[in-house]
């Protein structure tokens, strides 16, 4: 409730009833243009606060805590932030129902004007991502990036080097044998081949992950992308590979080299 305010319109008796009552109309004409005034700059005040509520970047902000509460992987987490990055640089202040298909189809042509195709690809999929979730929360009536099937440059497929053969798997196994470089990559490289896991995974392999008795590997599933723990049979020669002597000996000969190096 606003406060009661006063106001004299003159002193009788040399101000009339007419002469008061048209002072009165006019006063009321004024307070009433004020309070318009001062209740329409109050309805920008509130729809400056809704529409950056409703922008592009606080949507995607939010889509984005949800899927970490689900339980996507940090790895993922990483590549969704920086992908959404890009967009947020372009269409971040934008109310998200106001983004029109032209507006994306932009920024994702310059993405493609450097050649980045693959990553324009996956940019217009995640923003369709956040476009849905838009919808969902009844901030957006319809995703316009669905609307770009088609419109970006395909990518095109990039064949990684690989061996196809079976006498060619032999050269490879000594190749890594005859390798002269650090013990670590030298155990790594030749730990692979019986363990089929991603480089990454092998380097951030713990010693609290191995049963050795029960001859399995198990990767936590905090390491995983998909977020479930990952068991590794452990063959007699991935042991004797990765304990070429007792633990603790090799972990002692791992740090002798560690020191070293610095």
């Amino acid at each position: 409730m606003g406060k009661q305010r006063t106001l004299a319109l003159g002193v009788w008796p040399e101000t009339g009833l007419a002469e008061a009552r048209e002072r009165r109309d006019a006063a009321r004409k004024v307070l009433a243009d004020r309070n318009d005034r001062g209740e329409h700059i109050k309805l920008e005040r509130i729809a400056a606060s809704v529409a950056a509520a409703n922008s592009f970047k606080a949507v995607a902000d939010e889509w984005l805590i949800k899927i970490e509460r689900e339980g996507r992987s940090v790895v993922t987490m990483k590549k969704m932030r920086w992908l959404l990055d890009f967009a947020c640089q372009s269409i971040g202040n934008r109310p998200i129902a106001s983004i029109m298909a032209q507006e994306l189809l932009l920024m994702l042509r310059k993405m493609e004007v450097k050649g980045h195709y693959e990553t324009a690809r996956r940019l217009r999929s995640t923003c369709s991502r956040v476009f849905r979730y838009a919808i969902a929360t009844a901030r957006a009536e319809r995703d316009i990036a669905s609307d770009l099937k088609g419109a970006l440059i395909a990518p095109k497929p990039v064949h990684r080097a690989a061996i196809t053969k079976a006498e060619e798997v032999g050269g490879l196994l000594r190749a890594i044998d005859a390798f002269t470089g650090q013990a670590n990559t030298k155990v790594a490289l030749r730990l692979l081949p019986h363990v089929f896991v991603r480089p990454g995974e092998l380097r951030s392999a713990e010693w609290t992950e191995l049963d050795l008795d029960a001859a399995v590997w198990t990767i936590p599933a905090e390491k995983m992308k998909m977020r479930r723990p990952h068991a590794i049979p452990l063959s007699r020669q991935a042991i004797e590979i990765g304990l070429p002597e007792s633990v603790e000996s090799w972990i002692l000969r791992m740090e002798a080299e560690k020191q070293q190096r610095i």
